[in-house]
């Protein structure tokens, strides 16, 4: 028998409110009354900008009713310490309780970063978060220290040693586009796999990466942004270097012909929503220990829909309907 449960709090990133990036990009109070009209979203997630003047958005959010639940940022160690104390300040004093951090795999001098120094930075985040009521956590991300995802468990012990819990959010579009693509695979450190990748990045799998991190509870926080596995990349925009963007993006609802650069397949989705069905299972199982909050991310950008012009904005209220849905009701 269905159990009807409480709703479940949805956000969305505001780099997702708008049709395309064909099109001009809507004004800060534009897209906020947008996620107000549209009915489907409790909180809107921020990124940080050193040139962008947040005195407004205090106003803002009171008129539309849309507070800032979450707030971050993407940063360089030996470069942005000051820039990441800025922005969770900012964010704790915009009412933002969590505060997503991104943090590039090589350090400002150009060498790698070592576990150690992840673990210190996050330290060092979560002392002044603690401060101000706006807690660190670390994204799982592509062209950051975890695009290796088995430092993630090797930086959780280092912490736990500080007897402070590592804290992540979990896209699980980051993994899964890898699954049977071979040079995606090597980024990650699993090249070689035979089943190209499945047992540590499919759902339903005992030894996957996500399903392990769940289990420790240092899921905090997650996004949802629908991908195929093994989609070569993103043909309709290229990265700064030249390169196709990669490919974490794939239309959740079926785009307009000649909108996406592919034939679209509603299959190709299947993946992915079992792997956040199976998220979705493990918060109702453990809320204790899991996130009780998603916030949807279809953005534009190279990786992902950018140089697309299927509707970026309805797959994010498709998505957090169907998110809302099986929430309710599985």
């Amino acid at each position: 028998m269905n159990v009807v449960r409480p709703p479940l709090p949805i956000g969305i990133n505001l780099d997702g409110v708008l049709v395309h990036d064909g099109r001009p990009t809507p004004d800060t109070p534009t897209r906020l009354r947008w996620v107000r009209e549209a009915g489907v979203f409790d909180y809107i997630e921020k990124n940080i900008d050193p040139r962008e003047d947040f005195a407004p958005y205090r106003d803002w959010v009171a008129e539309h009713g849309v507070p800032i639940g979450v707030f971050g940022g993407i940063f360089c160690a030996g470069r942005d310490e000051a820039l990441m104390h800025w922005g969770l300040r900012i964010g704790g004093e915009l009412g933002a309780r969590l505060f997503n951090m991104q943090l590039f795999a090589r350090h400002a001098d150009g060498h790698e970063l070592n576990d150690r120094e992840v673990a210190d930075w996050f330290l060092d985040a979560m002392e002044h978060g603690s401060a101000i009521g706006c807690l660190p956590s670390v994204e799982v991300h592509v062209d950051m220290w975890n695009e290796r995802f088995h430092r993630v468990e090797a930086v959780g012990e280092l912490l736990a040693r500080a007897n402070v819990p590592l804290r992540l959010t979990l896209d699980h579009s980051h993994l899964v586009f890898k699954i049977g693509n071979d040079e995606e695979l090597a980024a990650s450190g699993l090249q070689g796999s035979a089943d190209g990748g499945r047992s540590r990045l499919a759902p339903s799998q005992a030894n996957s990466f996500y399903r392990q991190w769940l289990a420790r509870g240092w899921v905090v926080h997650a996004h949802t942004r629908s991908v195929a596995p093994g989609v070569p990349g993103n043909a309709a925009m290229q990265r700064a270097d030249g390169r196709p963007g990669r490919a974490i993006q794939y239309p959740f609802t079926e785009p307009a012909p000649g909108s996406f650069h592919l034939d679209w397949d509603a299959q190709a989705l299947t993946t992915w929503k079992d792997a956040v069905l199976e998220l979705l299972a493990e918060m109702k199982a453990h809320p204790e220990r899991t996130p009780q909050q998603i916030s949807c991310e279809f953005i534009p950008f190279p990786d992902y829909g950018g140089g697309g012009r299927y509707d970026i904005w309805q797959n994010n209220i498709a998505c957090a309907r169907w998110l809302q849905e099986k929430w309710r009701c599985r």
